[in-house]
């Protein structure tokens, strides 16, 4: 395609610091690099620790080991997101109870979980979609009126906020991406952000398969042992090198992604309204960080009609998630048609615009032309 949905791009020093991940003769995990990353990653987001993983299944997977989640508990997740929310806890043994979303700002309907609390509901899972935060206050004293951990998958939502605050600061547990189409990417990575401080020694040991390697490498103990289950949660100094450039370079990156955002908004709202098309919303209580854009339309066969003139025209636009719980998988939890109707009807129409880091006004100017064409001819 011409104009692809995304393409990787370099912002600042991400090739000269895999270079010196390479030359300090440390390229396996929690180097040099990596320890600058959880720094930064706590400044900027404002939680107690920070810990790099080698995706953000990853670290929704040690979130699930850190809540003791087992067979027999419930997680409320909502249904219109990636499958890696799910998964993770029903990798540990629990049931996924599948919630509805809201059809503004597609997140978990804050509405419909007290409905769905029971008494095996050991946590809420919930996705800031687009990187517009859930109802926070709404789900967080919900959360503690029922002693509930939370958990966000902040995959979209780094650098976006809820009420002056940042999103990954609200739950027990958050969850980073960094895959190559986020904001900021190194290909393959995540992070597990830890804001119940009970639970940092712990996490340590679970992304060490299981020992205490962090902190005999800190000195805290003579030798290291295996204490508790774990994984190889930890990836490669050289991708921490790399996605240290880009948080090096994230004021030029959110400045240009929000300059990408805005255009679409401003020059497909006119559009938008005459022809019932659904943009975006963010609630004013929400600063969202130009993660992606997205167009709301009427039909299915509507949306792939467009998604075929586009690829006519050498454009890449992409529908996004299938409701999980209508998969092979969500219906062995009990899934069915009917159980969640506003992802049914958004998971049919929502259109993904190409969107990132390097698209030039050209090429987006080309992509919102022939979004016009479509609907209203030459």
């Amino acid at each position: 395609m011409r104009i692809p949905f995304n393409k990787p791009s370099l912002q600042g020093h991400e090739i000269d610091y895999v270079l010196a991940a390479i030359h300090n003769g440390h390229i396996s995990g929690d180097g040099a690099f990596s320890r600058r990353c959880h720094t930064l990653l706590e400044e900027i987001i404002g939680c107690p620790k920070a810990l790099l993983t080698t995706s953000c299944t990853d670290a929704l997977e040690m979130a699930s080991i850190l809540l003791d989640l087992k067979q027999g508990d419930e997680v409320i997740v909502p249904s219109y997101t990636f499958v890696s929310t799910v998964n993770a806890p029903v990798l540990r043994g629990a049931r996924p109870v599948f919630a509805d979303v809201r059809d503004d700002t597609l997140n978990i309907d804050e509405r419909l979980l007290e409905s769905l609390i029971t008494p095996r509901t050991r946590a809420i899972f919930v996705v800031h979609y687009a990187g517009v935060a859930c109802d926070m206050h709404a789900i967080g004293e919900l959360a503690s009126a029922h002693g509930l951990p939370v958990v966000e998958d902040n995959a979209h939502g780094l650098f976006g906020t809820y009420q002056g605050r940042n999103l990954g600061t609200f739950g027990a547990l958050a969850t980073q991406s960094f895959h190559e189409t986020k904001n900021i990417s190194c290909g393959e990575g995540g992070a597990l952000l830890i804001n119940d401080l009970r639970l940092i020694e712990r996490a340590e040991i679970i992304r060490e398969k299981g020992t205490n390697r962090s902190q005999f490498f800190r000195g805290q103990t003579d030798k290291y042992s295996w204490l508790d289950i774990g994984s190889s949660f930890v990836p490669s100094d050289m991708l921490a090198g790399f996605l240290l450039g880009q948080l090096e370079a994230r004021a030029q990156i959110q400045a240009r992604r929000h300059a990408i955002w805005s255009r679409y908004q401003a020059q497909l709202t006119a559009l938008s309204d005459r022809h019932g098309i659904g943009l975006p919303y963010v609630p004013a209580d929400c600063e969202h960080p130009a993660h992606c854009f997205y167009l709301m339309l009427r039909s299915t066969e509507q949306r792939q009609q467009l998604i075929d003139h586009l690829k006519a025209e050498g454009i890449l636009a992409v529908f996004h998630y299938l409701p999980l719980h209508l998969s092979v998988m969500g219906q062995r939890f009990g899934g069915h048609a009917g159980q969640c109707p506003v992802t049914e009807r958004v998971s049919g129409c929502l259109l993904r615009l190409p969107f990132y880091n390097s698209l030039s006004e050209a090429e987006q100017g080309e992509v919102i032309a022939a979004i016009h064409t479509f609907f209203e001819g030459d």
